[in-house]
């Protein structure tokens, strides 16, 4: 076998190769994205609707931990005058 031939054998090796893994990933992207295509588009007016209602449930979670944070605030705030007021209030040991 000369070197011309084994080139034409590798050549047409290397092409049935590529067909053979190149033809299912073609077929099944092309199922991919004409699956895609297939799911029914939502209404603009449900868009819209969906968007309020998440718009005002994350407002009413920022209130929450608005008023949370506030308590907790108020809680340090507390625990800190009181170990304060334990210092005053305790006698030295020197």
């Amino acid at each position: 076998m000369s070197y011309s031939d084994m080139i034409g054998v590798i050549t047409i090796t290397a092409a049935i190769i590529c067909v053979i893994i190149a033809l299912p990933l073609s077929i099944g992207l092309m199922r991919r994205m004409n699956r895609s295509d297939a799911r029914p588009a939502l209404p603009a007016g449900d868009i819209a609707a969906r968007l309020e209602r998440m718009e005002q449930g994350m407002e009413a979670i920022a209130t929450e931990v608005e008023r949370i944070s506030e308590g907790q605030r108020f809680t340090t705030k507390m625990l800190s005058s009181r170990a304060d007021s334990n210092e005053r209030i305790a006698p030295s040991t020197t």
